[in-house]
């Protein structure tokens, strides 16, 4: 009877084994044949849309480029922002998204991959304001007003940095540097992946020449939450890149700054 009951409990387990393997999206690129990525394009150098082409490129393109090679399939990106990144997943609209700062709001509703980068995040300001704006309590005034992009965990850092300056949220398509250059805020906080192209591409605009970057964070792809077949598949794809350089090489390309 013991042994009954044994070979029941295996061939049950192995049957849900067997269930999670089908309803994973994982079987579901596979058999279609695509892989469905949401990215934001308004990220440089991670994730970059020409609207006139509808094309993208950056750093993710790459990385999610690599990913659907590998697995034999064809990558579609899908155009998402930040407010909803979440959601684009959690509802099925793609399979995966691109880089996303790992944060425990985000991880109530979706999951996460293994890191493979991380970030800090810096304020941005005018070089106009380089003897106004030397450190981090510089902004934390009244009279002070930072911007950030609606939805990115920068929206919640410039509430907590400066509780005693304005607040500028912006919503996409609108970016946060954007009220710096027209002069509707004083600076913005951004990540040093970011700002480090921001400063090479607008040359009115500078870091704030901070002691350190602030919420070290590390970066990873968001997934669906409950699919650990389709996890358990990213975090292997993501371990061989590792080995193999391909991150490393990929970062010298976009000169992604980790400082």
């Amino acid at each position: 009877m013991k042994l009954f009951k044994t070979l029941v409990a295996t061939a049950i387990f192995a049957t849900g084994i067997a269930q999670a393997s089908t309803n994973s999206a994982l079987n579901e690129i596979l058999s279609e044949g695509v892989l469905k990525v949401g990215t934001t394009g308004d990220w440089n150098p991670m994730s970059m849309r020409d609207v006139a082409t509808n094309t993208y490129k950056g750093y993710d393109i790459d990385v999610m480029t690599a990913l659907a090679t590998d697995l034999g399939v064809e990558v579609q990106f899908v155009s998402t922002d930040w407010k909803t990144l979440v959601a684009g997943v959690t509802s099925g609209q793609y399979h995966l998204t691109g880089s996303a700062s790992i944060s425990p709001s985000r991880a109530k509703a979706a999951g996460y991959s293994d890191s493979y980068f991380s970030l800090a995040t810096v304020p941005l300001t005018l070089k106009k304001n380089a003897d106004r704006f030397s450190d981090w309590e510089d902004l934390n005034k009244a009279g002070v007003s930072v911007a950030a992009t609606l939805g990115t965990t920068q929206e919640k850092q410039v509430k907590q940095y400066f509780p005693n300056a304005t607040h500028r949220i912006v919503e996409a398509p609108a970016r946060d540097f954007q009220e710096v250059l027209s002069g509707r805020a004083d600076a913005s906080i951004t990540s040093n992946v970011e700002a480090h192209k921001l400063v090479e591409k607008y040359k009115e605009l500078m870091i704030v020449t901070v002691a350190s970057g602030r919420s070290p964070t590390p970066i990873a792809m968001l997934l669906p939450q409950a699919d650990q077949v389709w996890i358990n598949y990213v975090n292997t794809w993501i371990t061989l890149k590792q080995e193999q350089g391909f991150f490393d090489e990929l970062g010298r390309k976009w000169k992604l700054m980790a400082e």
